[in-house]
C-alpha cells in the first residue's frame, strides 16, 4: 500500500500537465474513484485544507492522502512521488528550451497545452460545485453562495479591481461560521 501512494502519486505527477488545479480532477478520480481512498466528503475536506495551508496545491493534497493512507512514510512517499516527475521533466525542459521555444510547431504547442489546462480547471471546478451542492443541506444557500461568488469575481475582474485570493478565501470562512452559528440557532 505505502509505495502504490508513490505509484500512484508519480504517474499524476507525470502525467498532468497544468499544475496543482489541473491535478485536482485527476487526484479525485484516483484516489476516490479509482483506488477508494477516500470518499467525496474526505476529498473535500482533503481540498479544502490543502488549498488552505501553504504551499502547492497539489503537494499538499499528496501529503494529506498519503498520511490518511499511510502515516508519515505514506505522506513523504506521496509528497516525493508526485514531485518527481517535475524535478526530472523541469530539468530536461529547461535545458533544452532555449532551443525550442523559436521552433513554430512548439510554441502551438503550448500554446495548445495553455487551452487543455484551462479546460480542465474548468471542469474541476464543475465538479467541485456539483459535488458541494449534491451534499449540502441547504442546496438553494449552497448555489447562492458559488453565484455571488461567481459575480464578484467577474466584477471585480471587469472594474480593473485586484483582489487578494485570501480576502476571498477569508470571506468564505466568514460565510461558513455564520451559516454554522444560523444553522445551530435553527434560523436556516
Amino acid at each position: 500500500m505505502i509505495f502504490e501512494l508513490f505509484i500512484t502519486f508519480f504517474k499524476i505527477g507525470l502525467f498532468t500537465i497544468g499544475g496543482g488545479y489541473a491535478m485536482i480532477s485527476v487526484v479525485q478520480d484516483e484516489c476516490v474513484e479509482r483506488k477508494k481512498w477516500l470518499d467525496n466528503e474526505e476529498f473535500l475536506n482533503l481540498l479544502a485544507i490543502a488549498e488552505s495551508t501553504p504551499g502547492p496545491i497539489a503537494i499538499n493534497m499528496a501529503t494529506y492522502t498519503g498520511y490518511i493512507k499511510g502515516k508519515l512514510l505514506g505522506a513523504i512517499l506521496a509528497t516525493v512521488g508526485v514531485i518527481l516527475p517535475s524535478i526530472i521533466v523541469i530539468s530536461i525542459i529547461s535545458y533544452f528550451i532555449k532551443d525550442f521555444l523559436h521552433i513554430e510547431i512548439i510554441s502551438n504547442a503550448f500554446f495548445g497545452i495553455r487551452i487543455a489546462v484551462s479546460i480542465i480547471i474548468i471542469k474541476t471546478a464543475y465538479n467541485l460545485i456539483k459535488t458541494e451542492v449534491k451534499n449540502s443541506q441547504h442546496k438553494a444557500l449552497t448555489i447562492a453562495l458559488f453565484v455571488v461568488f461567481l459575480i464578484v469575481m467577474v466584477a471585480t475582474d471587469l472594474l480593473g479591481l485586484n483582489i487578494s485570493t485570501m480576502i476571498l478565501v477569508f470571506i468564505a470562512i466568514l460565510l461558513g461560521i455564520i451559516l454554522s452559528v444560523l444553522r445551530s440557532m435553527k434560523v436556516i
